[in-house]
């Protein structure tokens, strides 16, 4: 089981179980005086984009792998519902060191009940490599869930089990990982995007979903759109 997290952060239930909508990283100064209040300090955006989004990718973590209390303390940020997708670190994803995978996954768990799916991708020019494949999952933690992002085309139809790949919405998978990153987004592909979605929700699978981050607060704006559609409003 994964260890408790306690929190001061007060929140209401989310509006569409199953749904984490949000973008990948939070902590953009840029944001502020659109998504964020034009004051608000680096140390306060966690728990203001929480109060209004239900997760968030966390791409930091592909460049410097944070301690157990840099997480916990995000953890302690961030309400009970409310989950992070954690992206595997660039030195066991692409240059091949897995002997950190260990560590990464014990070192993320420190999130608790906070922890959505491992975000694993692999580089543009890595063909298609079963070996490879065996030994990622040989040495991942059977207790977490894994989203692989394989952006070379011979991956296409590698078996994942139990792990799925990012952007297929309609694989039979136990949970669906969607990165958004051809903005912008109006409301019409928005819309189409939450009926795609929206049988899945009432499935009870989980979605989540992540824009990709811009300068201007756009992102953030999407993505509250997008659970707005799907919540009915």
């Amino acid at each position: 089981m994964l260890s408790g997290i306690t929190s001061s952060v007060t929140a209401t239930a989310p509006s569409v179980t199953g749904l984490y909508v949000g973008t990948s990283g939070f902590s953009y100064p840029s944001w502020r005086g659109g998504f964020y209040p034009a004051g608000a300090r680096p140390d306060e955006l966690l728990r203001l984009y929480a109060e209004r989004l239900p997760s968030v990718e966390l791409n930091t973590t592909s460049y410097k792998l944070p301690s157990e209390e840099q997480f916990r303390r995000w953890a302690a940020e961030t309400p009970p519902s409310f989950r992070f997708a954690v992206k595997m670190p660039r030195r066991i994803t692409h240059a091949g060191r897995l002997d950190g995978i260990a560590p990464f996954c014990e070192r993320v768990r420190a999130l608790g009940e906070r922890l959505g799916p491992v975000f694993v991708q692999l580089p543009e020019d890595r063909p298609r490599d079963d070996g490879l494949l065996a030994l990622l999952h040989g040495s991942l933690d059977p207790e977490l869930r894994y989203a692989f992002d394989f952006r070379h085309p011979s991956w296409e139809e590698a078996e994942l089990a139990p792990a799925v790949h990012v952007g297929a919405i309609d694989a039979g998978a136990r949970f669906r990982y969607l990165r958004l990153r051809e903005p912008a987004y109006g409301e019409e592909e928005l819309a189409a995007l939450a009926q795609r979605l929206r049988p899945l929700l009432r499935a009870g699978v989980e979605v989540y979903a992540y824009f990709r981050h811009e300068d201007e607060p756009d992102a953030p704006r999407y993505a509250e759109r997008l659970c707005a559609l799907l919540a009915g409003a």
